[in-house]
């Protein structure tokens, strides 16, 4: 089974809309197995995804990819969290 990558970091309840994963995609702010990676590529199970959040970054193992968007708790079994790292949104800024 095969999904677009914006489709599915929405379906799995990975960003919140469709229109903010491409936006993520198109700004370099997703990686698939190390690479950058356009919001059209498709994703398969096994694959690594690696997201850069304003407050986090998130790496996650694809496990299945839904066929339409799942209740919130049937997203578990969709993704598992690899590693996660909290960030100070406000880091690179100067007072």
């Amino acid at each position: 089974m095969m999904a677009r990558l914006d489709i599915y970091l929405k379906n799995a309840g990975l960003i919140k809309q469709r229109s903010e994963a491409k936006r993520a995609c198109d700004d370099g702010r997703v990686q698939v197995d190390g690479q950058v990676a356009k919001a059209s590529r498709p994703v398969r199970p096994g694959e690594i995804v690696g997201i850069e959040l304003a407050d986090r970054y998130i790496e996650i193992e694809i496990l299945d990819v839904p066929t339409h968007t799942p209740a919130r708790k049937e997203r578990d079994r969709f993704s598992r969290l690899i590693r996660q790292e909290r960030r100070d949104p406000y880091a690179d800024l100067e007072f």
